[in-house]
């Protein structure tokens, strides 16, 4: 600004004209300063909003590395472990139209600190649950009592004898304490996000207010590439505290029977908790000293270099502000209501909200439940699924974001070619997530469950626990505790083996004499079998590399687009409403997106169940094995099913642009014809005939 008002040759001759005393020299050089300091202003509320962007994704990380094992410990079905996750958009839902709002017109960095402090406290509670509930207990036979030689699971009936149990359940305790405890966690995610609302408006706004504008893309990358870094950490640590036991450290390790790859185990899922809220509560502090704008300073000395009568003048009308304040504050609401009509009359705002709509709840959904995706369908440790989401998946959409952002600044892309983009680098990633209904893996060969106990396949309906072999066994058939015979076929528990002794060494359990062992395969003369599952097969374990490859290039594909689209959605709206739109967007995901599609995937998930746990009443409690076959196909199909008309409406917003574009491009030379036209007469006054030459090319130029 400084530059054209020296050039300009009218501003020039008025300077010279009014000739100012030395001192408006010096008020004429604050800007520059100004511009300086609030520049390290935006640098150091960038790294403190980048901080706040790692501790709530850190936290979410958290909540999605742990929902397998939520279900396990509450003894709750996956449509209820997703309706608790759900409980954070809910939270967020409560309070983000006001705070994106009307946070804007108070100190927002404030703000964005009390939100981390309340995330904190949410992220504390969720943890509570474990420091009351007792320990945990599962289902087991497999150690019995010290008299090894004298038990015989075929024989063992669990309401006779429920006190030989190596980890008893213990009687039927309807507490609520015990009953209801994922209430805690579903409160305490509520006040999560709760918290986590003011961060992603506010500081998006607050950056898009003090920076050029072409450096938000960056700076909006450098967030989510932070954001990133959230579960990358969250992802990891969720892998170290599930190989450790819920309890460790409070019951003797020699007693639990079971390891990380059973579908019983329970890993520390409280203490990620415990470390986001303090992340949390951390991340908030640095916002307590931060100025409502980074020229506070500077507006300050401005104000005491004016001349006096414009002090006077001020200080003359200080009733003024008090009655256009009040004036403002009856009329929020209306004016509210007048920036909604205005967003939602715009067609292209309301496209890419649907198409956002739709892709944010296939992401939701999978990224809710692919560890236990993983877990089941290739046999792996919840541990190992959250370690390869870490440190295979997890990286490739950090580059992919930041590669976005990168290239939308550096050849500087205008929304059409964003447009492109976005669509075609995500479209290239749905391409290749066909490939994932290929690359997965047969049910396990459970006897009853998958195929008969002679190992044969048969359809659901003609499959049965019971059978000749063990005809004279006493079995719960709600129990789970399988072993593995040495035919490969696993049995739901060694009584369902028809095994008639035990032997038990360190924490080794063997159990021999195994009848359906032996009427599957008459070769084997002393049949045994060990505790728990059989182990995937050897082309399982390689279609999961192949799996890890292909998600791993899809997952930067996916992500390259993901810069580029959410420009485009902030810049189809107004200066004046962009951060009423990104609230508007967080509130239309939370409810459309956000809540329901972590309840629904799972309820999907559910219904390819083969097998249920029950609690000590008899009462359902959470899935042991899955129909492998039908995950696949129902989970993957869900996400396709969601992508395909996000892109149909990406093809209509693209076209709407470009008809737009064209519009615009021809109203602009419309609008240059018109100026020319009076040049032209001035020309004609010195020379008609070059004036109708330049009128004959001007017409062929319009033309």
């Amino acid at each position: 600004m400084m530059t054209q008002v020296d050039t300009d040759p009218m501003n020039k001759s008025a300077m010279e004209i009014n000739t100012k005393p030395p001192e408006e020299k010096i008020t004429n050089e604050l800007p520059l300063k100004q511009k300086t300091t609030g520049c390290q202003g935006i640098k150091v509320f960038l790294a403190a909003l980048a901080f706040s962007y790692f501790s709530k994704a850190y936290a979410g990380a958290t909540m999605k590395s742990s929902i397998t094992q939520l279900e396990r410990r509450f003894g709750i079905a996956s449509s209820k472990a997703g309706f608790i996750d759900g409980g954070f958009e809910m939270g967020n839902l409560l309070v983000i139209a006001f705070v994106s709002y009307f946070g804007a017109k108070f100190h927002r960095p404030k703000i964005i600190a009390i939100g981390c402090f309340i995330m904190s406290l949410g992220s504390f509670l969720m943890a509570l649950p474990h420091f009351f509930m007792g320990y945990y207990q599962y289902d087991t036979i497999s150690f019995a009592s010290n008299n090894m030689s004298s038990f015989s699971p075929c024989l063992f009936n669990p309401q006779d004898s429920p006190k030989i149990k190596g980890m008893p359940i213990s009687d039927c305790d309807p507490k609520i304490v015990t009953s209801y405890a994922w209430i805690f966690v579903l409160l305490g995610n509520m006040l999560r996000g709760i918290g986590e609302t003011p961060i992603t408006p506010l500081g998006i706004s607050y950056l898009d207010d003090y920076s050029r504008q072409e450096d938000v893309p960056l700076y909006i990358s450098i967030l989510h590439t932070s954001a990133m870094l959230g579960p990358l950490t969250g992802f990891l640590l969720g892998s170290v505290f599930a190989r450790l036991y819920v309890d460790v450290g409070f019951v003797d390790m020699d007693v639990i029977t079971i390891s990380p790859t059973d579908s019983r185990w329970v890993g520390a899922w409280w203490m990620g908790f415990l470390i986001a809220g303090v992340i949390a509560l951390i991340s908030g502090i640095p916002f307590l000293f931060l100025p409502k704008s980074p020229d506070k300073k500077e507006d300050a000395s401005i104000q005491k270099n004016l001349e006096p009568v414009e002090s006077n003048t001020e200080n003359g009308h200080g009733q003024k502000p008090d009655i256009q304040g009040e004036t403002a504050d009856s009329g929020q609401f209306k004016e509210f209501i007048k920036s909604l009509k205005r967003i939602i009359g715009n067609k292209f705002y309301l496209i890419l909200l649907c198409s956002w709509i739709l892709n944010v709840s296939s992401f939701i959904g999978y990224i809710t439940y692919q560890a236990k995706y993983m877990e089941q369908q290739y046999g792996l440790s919840m541990s190992r699924s959250n370690f390869i989401t870490a440190v295979a998946i997890l990286p490739m959409v950090l580059i992919g974001m930041f590669s976005g952002g990168f290239i939308m600044k550096k050849y500087k892309l205008e929304i059409i070619s964003a447009a492109k983009m976005a669509y075609t680098a995500s479209f290239i990633g749905f391409a290749m997530m066909f490939l994932y209904l290929v690359l997965g893996c047969d049910n396990k060969p459970v006897a009853g469950l998958t195929v008969t106990y002679d190992g044969n396949a048969a359809a659901q309906n003609q499959l049965s626990l019971s059978s000749a072999c063990n005809a004279n066994c006493t079995c719960a058939t709600s129990q789970w505790d399988p072993v593995c015979g040495d035919n490969g076929l696993t049995y739901v528990s060694a009584c369902f083996a028809g095994c008639k002794n035990i032997t038990r060494l360190k924490k080794k359990t063997v159990f021999h004499n195994c009848s359906c062992i032996e009427k599957a395969d008459d070769f084997l003369k002393n049949s045994s079998a060990v505790l728990g599952e059989c182990q995937r097969s050897y082309e399982c374990s390689k279609n999961f590399i192949f799996y890890t490859i292909v998600k791993t290039v899809a997952a930067f594909m996916l992500s390259l687009g993901g810069i580029p689209m959410y420009m485009l959605l902030i810049r189809s709206v107004p200066q004046d409403l962009k951060s009423l739109a990104v609230g508007l967007m967080m509130l239309v995901m939370r409810t459309l997106a956000g809540i329901p599609a972590p309840a629904y995937f799972g309820a999907v998930i559910d219904k390819s169940c083969l097998k249920w746990g029950s609690n000590s009443c008899g009462h359902r409690g959470s899935c042991r094995i899955y129909d492998a076959v039908k995950y696949r196909y129902s989970f993957y199909g869900l996400i396709i099913a969601l992508k395909v008309p996000y892109f149909v409406l990406g093809v209509i917003y693209y076209l709407l642009l470009k008809k737009k574009l064209r519009k615009e491009e021809a109203k602009k030379a419309e609008n240059e014809c018109k100026e020319r036209a009076p040049l032209s007469e001035e020309i004609k006054l010195t020379d008609s005939k070059l004036s109708a030459r330049s009128s004959d090319a001007d017409m062929n130029t319009c033309l």
